[in-house]
């Protein structure tokens, strides 16, 4: 009898609380967070450009097919025009950074659309005047 009545009262001792596991909840929270932070960062430093690649920088590149697209390269001063397949990469032509960089001053920017904003006012400006 004595025994019986011992162990529902070690029990209630014994239970755990709230916040009992609420630091090792936080520490575990915390190793995990400085695991993906230290990984990010690693992924990052692997993946920057060394050797040669570190000078080159990709200026554009416009789709001519499925699977060819015409790139703009920069390297040392020079702009690359490469014709990029699925089978090879081939230069188009080369010209010099500068050369570029004026003709892109020189030009105004196009406007993908055509001439729409122009179109647009002239038909509002001839339906005003039908009215």
């Amino acid at each position: 009898m004595l025994l019986s009545a011992a162990a529902p009262a070690c029990a209630a001792d014994t239970a755990p609380g709230v916040t009992d596991g609420l630091p090792q909840m936080l520490l575990g929270l915390a190793v995990v967070l400085g695991l993906l932070l230290g990984s990010l960062w690693l992924i990052k430093r692997l993946s920057t450009p060394r050797g040669a690649a570190a000078g080159l920088k990709v200026l554009g590149a416009v789709p001519v097919g499925p699977r060819e697209r015409v790139v703009l390269v920069e390297i040392a001063g020079q702009v690359l025009v490469l014709g990029v397949t699925s089978a090879s990469v081939r230069t188009l032509h080369t010209i010099s950074a500068d050369t570029l960089q004026h003709t892109a001053d020189a030009t105004p920017t196009a406007n993908p659309f055509g001439d729409f904003p122009s179109w647009l006012k002239r038909s509002l400006e001839r339906r005003n005047d039908a009215n």
